[in-house]
């Protein structure tokens, strides 16, 4: 059980600060495109960064943790890094990159939830799902854009997750079945090596 909660406490470090990268890029994202729409929807995509920012933070509280210090200040350049970027690298650029990072965020989170439930945190395991499911809404926003624009049929796009509906089921079957559960913490581990 102590490896498990270690594992958790590291991947909401990762979700901490990819929180924090997320919202500084998604900052720059608004402000980049001219769609009044696209701008207040980005905007409030950013807000859903830093709630979950938040509510990841108090987690972390909860397990006696802290967010990683190294992992915090690469996050901060990267997302302003790449608010500045999304200034000069056009629209498609920063809407294609969005989606695959918030398709990967789905799946994160609901990592997180299974680790929760081997941790013996069931506390935290319906805020995880929720995070998940709005994930899930912010992945279908890009996708919704990216496949719209012209060059859509010429570019590989990263795989659809399933039906947002399906999060908490497949979570239930997979705390039924844990040896069918992926997991995202071996190139979490490999990273802190």
């Amino acid at each position: 059980m102590q490896d498990r909660r270690a594992d958790l406490i590291a991947l909401l470090q990762l979700a901490y600060s990819g929180e924090l990268a997320a919202a500084y890029a998604y900052r720059g994202h608004a402000r980049s495109v001219r769609d009044a729409g696209e701008k207040q929807r980005i905007g409030e995509i950013e807000a859903d960064e830093w709630h979950h920012r938040r509510m990841v933070g108090e987690m972390l509280e909860s397990l006696g943790a802290a967010p990683d210090p190294r992992r915090e200040r690469r996050a901060a350049r990267i997302g302003r890094l790449l608010s500045m970027l999304c200034h000069v690298s056009g629209w498609l650029i920063p809407m294609y990159g969005a989606g695959r990072l918030e398709r990967r965020n789905i799946g994160e989170y609901e990592e997180a939830a299974r680790l929760a439930v081997a941790c013996d945190r069931t506390d935290l395991v319906d805020c995880l799902l929720s995070m998940a499911e709005v994930e899930w809404d912010h992945e279908d926003y890009f996708r919704g854009r990216v496949v719209r624009h012209r060059f859509a049929s010429r570019i590989p796009m990263w795989d659809a997750p399933p039906p947002r509906e399906s999060i908490r089921p497949r979570f239930a079957t997979s705390i039924e079945r844990p040896a069918e559960a992926s997991s995202f913490m071996a190139p979490v581990r490999e990273a802190e090596r």
